[in-house]
């Protein structure tokens, strides 16, 4: 009993570590910061008008931080856009990055971008197929029925996941290879604050793992619902 207690404990603890370490580091460095010259949004337009891409928009968003190459936008929360802290700024870099590798023809962007697209769709296939594992037990009369339907499901669902993970060399390129560097050579951010930005370009590079993790917690659930 106690192992297995233990054995769960570890599952939620992988499943949602990442979510909430990157949670903890935004919040952690999302005080207003005074000695800054300007928000998020200020940055990712100067950075943008400075790599003499004026034509990527900066724009607020309800969805998560993230780029659109098919809008040619990089698009920001409204804490991040509006604010001025070292998570607001850091984030708007690492989003500008995104913007950097569509302009240079960065590949795996664009592969990712394809990935994601299908991911979405599969995650949402995968919902749709599991609400119907009722009608098909009872239609077939039998619990196989349901049973295929239930791998069916878990397995669409488990790919989109899968996919989330194999963004991260994207992730951590347009964190490490883009934004930093511009961080550092434009001393956009104090010395003492390298380091924070450096925890925040980490959370972001991993925003998509924990997206991932949390989409195999959600299988998980599926899973343990329909044990009962």
């Amino acid at each position: 009993m106690i192992r297995g207690v233990l054995v769960l404990l570890l599952i939620l603890a992988v499943l949602t570590g990442p979510q909430w370490w990157t949670r903890r580091v935004f919040t952690r460095h999302r005080g207003h910061r005074d000695d800054y010259a300007g928000t998020g949004a200020e940055l990712a337009r100067h950075l943008l008008d400075r790599l003499q891409m004026s034509h990527v928009t900066v724009e607020t968003t309800e969805r998560g931080d993230h780029y659109d190459p098919s809008a040619k936008a990089v698009r920001l929360s409204p804490d991040h856009y509006h604010g001025k802290s070292l998570t607001a700024v850091t984030v708007a870099a690492h989003e500008v990055g995104h913007a950097v590798q569509d302009d240079t023809g960065y590949g795996p962007l664009r592969e990712r971008t394809a990935l994601l697209r299908w991911a979405r769709g599969a995650e949402k296939i995968g919902a749709f197929v599991m609400m119907g594992i009722p009608l098909a037990a009872g239609l077939t009369r039998s619990p196989a029925g349901g049973a295929l339907v239930l791998l069916a499901g878990l397995a669409v669902m488990s790919v989109g996941a899968l996919v989330h993970l194999v963004t991260l060399p994207v992730e951590w390129d347009a964190s490490f290879r883009r934004a930093l560097p511009m961080l550092e050579q434009g001393r956009y951010l104090p010395p003492r604050d390298m380091a924070g930005a450096r925890q925040i370009l980490t959370a972001a590079a991993l925003t998509y793992v924990a997206a991932s993790l949390g989409g195999l917690l959600n299988i998980w659930r599926w899973i343990t619902l329909l044990r009962r």
